[in-house]
């Protein structure tokens, strides 16, 4: 992704109701930001916004927190909420695998949506379904763990799918075209521009007690 700054982002960040800034202050209390006892979704790599916004409009009775690295990509899902009325939505920006720093077993779901796939072996720990980003989410899942996976990259996919297996995930849908599947779906930035070049979109819904 080429990260294009963008003039007084942290300005816009800050002074928007649906990013928090000192998010580590909240953990284990996040409901307190929402006001009520709702479950807690976050996507990783939240991109422009597109899907989660949509996804928080169409389910008021979810909470939902975008997560991104990049203040620079951060600022445009900010932009695109501050347009809309979402209590039920916040942004935080930092890194994933400070997830547990950040959360404490009080998350439902997690998305990835079109993660980078780190395509070479050597770097596959870096990967955001390895052993290593599971053990992360270990500590920040609330009861029953979710995960709601999307890519267009079938290698990670094909990994996403032996690695949740292997920490004892049960693969509950898992499609190699989704597009042509009956499972609801809302179409990230990405996705839109993959399908239209003619790319297959995988998804997985994988579930641990």
């Amino acid at each position: 992704m080429r990260l294009r700054n963008v003039k007084n982002a942290r300005e816009i960040l800050e002074n928007s109701k649906y990013f928090i800034k000192d998010y580590k202050n909240y953990k284990g209390n996040f409901k307190k930001i929402f006001n009520n006892d709702n479950e807690i979704r976050i996507e990783i790599g939240m991109g422009k916004g597109t899907f989660i916004t949509t996804l928080a409009k169409e389910n008021p009775d979810i909470n939902f927190i975008g997560i991104e690295k990049y203040e620079s990509v951060l600022v445009r899902g900010i932009q695109k909420a501050n347009e809309m009325d979402l209590p039920n939505l916040r942004m935080i920006c930092c890194d994933a695998k400070e997830l547990n720093e950040v959360f404490d077993h009080e998350i439902s779901t997690i998305y990835l949506n079109f993660s980078d796939p780190w395509p070479k072996k050597r770097h596959s720990d870096r990967r955001l379904t390895s052993h290593i980003f599971l053990k992360v989410y270990d500590d920040i899942f609330e009861c029953k763990k979710t995960i709601i996976q999307k890519t267009d990259n079938i290698i990670l996919f094909a990994y996403s799918i032996s690695s949740l297996s292997t920490y004892g995930y049960t693969l509950n849908k898992v499609s190699l075209d989704l597009h042509n599947e009956d499972i609801k779906n809302i179409k990230t930035e990405y996705e839109d521009k993959f399908s239209s070049q003619g790319y297959k979109i995988n998804y997985l819904e994988a579930t641990k007690d």
